[in-house]
C-alpha cells in the first residue's frame, strides 16, 4: 500500500467515524467530519497534509 492509498482509506475511515459519532454520540463529532474535510480541500492546493508525514515516517512508499 502506497501513501497515497494509505490516506484516502485513513480519510474515508475518519469521515464515516465521525459521521457515526456524530449520529449516536454527540452531534459535536461532526466538527471532527469538517475538520477531515478541509484539511483534504487545502492539501489539494497546498500539497501538504500532516498525516503524509506519519506515513512517511511509517516508511510506506510514495506513489
Amino acid at each position: 500500500m502506497t501513501q497515497d492509498e494509505a490516506l484516502r482509506a485513513i480519510a474515508g475511515i475518519f469521515v464515516l467515524l465521525g459521521l457515526a459519532l456524530g449520529y449516536w454520540v454527540n452531534p459535536a463529532w461532526y466538527l471532527f467530519v469538517a475538520f477531515v474535510a478541509l484539511n483534504l480541500f487545502q492539501s489539494a492546493f497546498t500539497k501538504w497534509c500532516p498525516m503524509m508525514a506519519i506515513l512517511s515516517r511509517l516508511g510506506l512508499p510514495k506513489a
